[in-house]
């Protein structure tokens, strides 16, 4: 009689490599792959029933052993659900990917546009420092209000950040944040410069710096850790620094 096959011996899933059409948990139809890291992929689908579109983050499971990864990540969202932010968390599910049982949340899909790719499409793919500190005074609410709640965004980037202009002022959702590291104050505070690093990329990085205006540099602080959080060491600061602004 032939053995059965341990859970070590099932290949892992490194992709899931989902095709439009395909239906999930009997529910969702698959309508594109939104984007990929460490601990899954994201694809927007369709609820088949109400033809509404969600967004399903699946996660990888040697990524997500006991659920770890997939119930901190739902709570994480749940909690931070009246923050701005944070995409609005709707129910979990299981499905089975070959021979695994994969977990999968569902979530609001957000529409607009990544940042890196905003950024990318303006004149000499860069902003202008006026532009670029309603951005970054965007990003900072939006971190304060998440900080706020005890909580951290944990790998913030112009890739994880989807924008929507409107006038003067930059609506924003922040995606695929880390919910397993227990050091919540060293990671607000990588938050931070997160948010300043996105500020000085988004100006055209290094190419330009030198040229930029002193206000800019006082917020940038050479990219310097320890300089930016002797400055800002909490969101709060940054945001009251950018609310009192003066140019020379």
């Amino acid at each position: 009689m032939p053995s059965s096959r341990t859970k070590s011996s099932k290949p892992r899933i490194e992709s899931f490599d989902f095709e439009p059409g395909r239906i999930l948990a009997r529910k969702y139809e698959v309508v594109r792959r939104l984007g990929g890291g460490w601990e899954g992929e994201v694809y927007g689908v369709k609820e088949i029933s109400s033809k509404v579109e969600r967004a399903a983050k699946l996660f990888f499971p040697h990524r997500n052993e006991k659920r770890r990864a997939s119930t901190r990540y739902a709570r994480k969202l749940h909690k931070l659900r009246d923050t701005r932010v944070v995409i609005q968390y709707h129910t979990e599910e299981v499905i089975r990917v070959r021979g695994h049982d994969v977990i999968l949340l569902i979530s609001e899909l957000v529409e607009g546009e990544l940042l890196a790719s905003f950024v990318k499409r303006q004149h000499l793919s860069r902003l202008d420092p006026f532009r670029a500190l309603h951005l970054l005074y965007a990003i900072v609410r939006g971190l304060e209000a998440i900080h706020r709640h005890g909580e951290y965004h944990g790998d913030l980037h112009s890739k994880n950040v989807i924008v929507a202009r409107s006038g003067l002022s930059f609506d924003l959702k922040m995606l695929d944040m880390i919910a397993w590291n227990a050091r919540t104050r060293e990671c607000q505070q990588d938050d931070i410069c997160d948010a300043i690093r996105i500020f000085y990329d988004s100006l055209g990085g290094a190419k330009t710096y030198a040229k930029q205006p002193s206000e800019v540099k006082e917020i940038c602080r050479g990219l310097k850790r320890s300089l930016i959080l002797e400055r800002f060491p909490r969101a709060s600061h940054l945001r009251l620094w950018l609310e009192e602004l003066e140019w020379s």
